[in-house]
Formats: C-alpha cells, structure tokens, sequence
C-alpha cells in the first residue's frame, strides 16, 4: 500500500516484468481514473515495448478512499512525488518518465517546474495547460452562486464517480499561471493534441508550445479523447517512440 503525505492511500498498479530498465508514471485526466482506456491501454502498449508502467488515481478519483475535501493542487503534486518516490525505491536505478493526460498533464507540468524530481521525460496527452480558464469557462453563475453559499460543488458529467470540487480548489488554480515561468528543468517534452478538442483547446497547447520550444504533435480531427479510428494509436506509438528515444 503507498501512503500519501496526508495519510491516506494512493491506489496504483504496477504492470511489467520486474526488471524493466525504464518505468513511465501515468496519470489521468479530470474525473478520470487509473483504469481509464487511455491509461490501461497506454500501459498494455509500453510493456510490450519493454517498459514498465505504473497507474494511478488523483485524490477523489477512482479508486480512491477521500472526498473532493482532498482534491487539492498540493495534494495531487504530493502524490506524483509519493509514486515517483515509490518507483524509485522499488527499482532502483530504472529510468523514470511520465505519461499524463488533460488535467494529469497540468499537474505534471507543475510538478516539473516547482519541484525536484526524477523524471527525463514527459508525454502530455490534450493537456489543460489553462486549467483555470477551462474551470471558468465551464462553470455557470448558477454553479458560482453554489460554490459561494456551500463552498462546494458535486460534479457528475460521465465521470468515473462524482466528483467534489470545493473552492479552495478554484482558489488553488488561480494562483497558476504556466503561461509564465514554467521551467522543465532538464525534463525533454513532448506534447499531442487533437485539433478538434472541445475540453481542453487545442490553441492552448499549440500557444504553449510555441512559446517555450516544445514539439507539438497535431492530430487532426481528434477529440480530447482521441475517439477518431486510428487516433489512439498515434499516441500510443509516439509515446513509445518518445521513450524510448536515446
């Protein structure tokens, strides 16, 4: 069982042999889970390949055991640090990278570029590079005017379970801004994206990519979920064509 800084679990899977030489951190999207089909599918297609994967869920998703009280920036950056850790100690000496998707891909970057770490690379699937901005834009006045009276909101949108969104989780994302001073710190990027994303625009990826030197692989007309015959298959082999690279 892997602990997280504020006591509880952090539920994950490790998928490989045991002895692979490079292990990737997946990590989902927003209101998305460790089983995702992105995910399970990304890791099936990096154990062929020789890699191992490890998967697992942000606070108040999936499988794990706390509410929306927990989901927090900090929180969600504490756990990528406490499975970045694990895999660390669990094998020693591996090459660690990170495959992260939408809102997994904001907290990487993040994570990244506040804090140490032991990852050379990262894979960013439709990232919310303007999370904040994606949040304001999605929520209504009515959905404003609940957040101010109860503090709180409980979102359930096809999502893997409902999810609560309290304010000091919007408060959290207005304090980032990765449009100015983000710093990879030696971390190569890579960056994918559907043209015809309707959750997290592809204009806001294409902006960033522009703006600090990173490789923008364009897929057009995918969706954020990359439904388009073939389109998943672009980013599974890229991923592994990335990680892979010397």
């Amino acid at each position: 069982m892997l602990v997280s800084k504020q006591g509880y679990e952090i539920p994950y899977i490790y998928e490989g042999k045991g002895n692979e030489k490079k292990i990737v951190i997946i990590s989902h999207g927003f209101g998305s889970s460790k089983e995702s089909p992105t995910a399970v599918t990304a890791a099936a297609r990096f154990n062929e390949a020789g890699i191992g994967a490890v998967r697992y869920d942000h606070p108040a998703h999936g499988d794990s055991p706390v509410d929306g009280e927990y989901f927090r920036i900090e929180n969600c950056l504490n756990d990528l640090e406490s499975v970045e850790n694990m895999v660390a100690e669990r094998f020693p000496g591996a090459e660690i990278s990170y495959f992260s998707s939408s809102f997994g891909a904001f907290i990487n970057l993040i994570y990244i570029s506040t804090r140490s770490h032991r990852g050379t690379r990262s894979y960013l699937r439709c990232a919310a590079v303007d999370m904040p901005g994606i949040i304001k834009g999605w929520m209504s006045e009515e959905d404003i005017k609940e957040m101010d009276e109860k503090g709180y909101l409980v979102i359930d949108e096809d999502y893997v379970r409902p999810l609560k969104i309290v304010k000091g989780f919007c408060e959290d994302l207005e304090m980032i801004d990765l449009y100015k001073g983000f710093e990879p710190k030696g971390t190569k990027l890579l960056m994918i994206h559907g043209t015809d994303d309707e959750t997290a625009p592809y204009e806001d990826s294409k902006a960033f990519a522009q703006l600090y030197g990173i490789d923008l692989i364009s897929v057009e007309g995918a969706d954020h979920r990359f439904t388009p015959e073939g389109a998943m298959d672009i980013v599974r082999e890229e991923a592994v064509r990335f990680i892979n690279k010397i």
